[in-house]
């Protein structure tokens, strides 16, 4: 099997495509290896330096620390990947999807739209993810996983990417925010 690595806009994140299904839901990140039982997962967060794995459908975003570079953890990622599906699974990690139970207005309703729709696309394209998390008083608040967190060009992405593309769409949105 061959794994696909990509650079993302933050340094500190490559996006790992295994070329198989990642995982059974749309996004999911993990930081505290001490709650999950896949080994793959463990495994990966256990190597000195790793912060925190990013799953998608079809990606793994991997989070470094600052002080590590790409080369002493790449291959063993890799490695640990391949292990897994020479193993005979068929998906990385299956968890069923957390689906958070919104009871969305129609202006919210309009904003989740936008950000599956228009937005997410191009940030899963760099290995991160964007969530709605609460609309209040012009202001959209959102959380940013996976490469994007944490990315230097976030900011940047998000004030003139995102809260431009809702202000545009969506006279209500004055502006967006990441929380954590």
């Amino acid at each position: 099997m061959f794994v696909q690595t990509e650079n993302t806009p933050n340094p500190n994140s490559l996006k790992f495509i295994p070329g198989k299904k990642v995982s059974n839901f749309s996004s999911y990140e993990i930081s505290n290896k001490l709650n999950i039982n896949n080994e793959a997962i463990r495994n990966i967060l256990s190597i000195n330096g790793v912060k925190s794995i990013f799953l998608s459908k079809n990606f793994l975003s991997v989070n470094k620390e600052e002080n590590v570079v790409w080369e002493d953890l790449k291959h063993i990622i890799i490695s640990f990947i391949n292990d897994h599906y020479s193993k005979g699974n068929s998906i990385l990690y299956d968890k069923d999807e957390k689906l958070e139970d919104f009871d969305l207005n129609d202006i919210e309703k309009k904003i989740v739209n936008i950000l599956e729709t228009k937005i997410r696309p191009a940030v899963a394209r760099d290995g991160g993810d964007i969530k709605f998390k609460e609309f209040d008083k012009g202001i959209v608040k959102v959380v940013l996983q996976g490469s994007c967190s944490g990315c230097p060009s976030s900011t940047l992405t998000l004030k003139k990417g995102v809260e431009n593309l809702l202000c545009h769409y969506i006279p209500e949105v004055k502006e967006v925010v990441a929380i954590t």
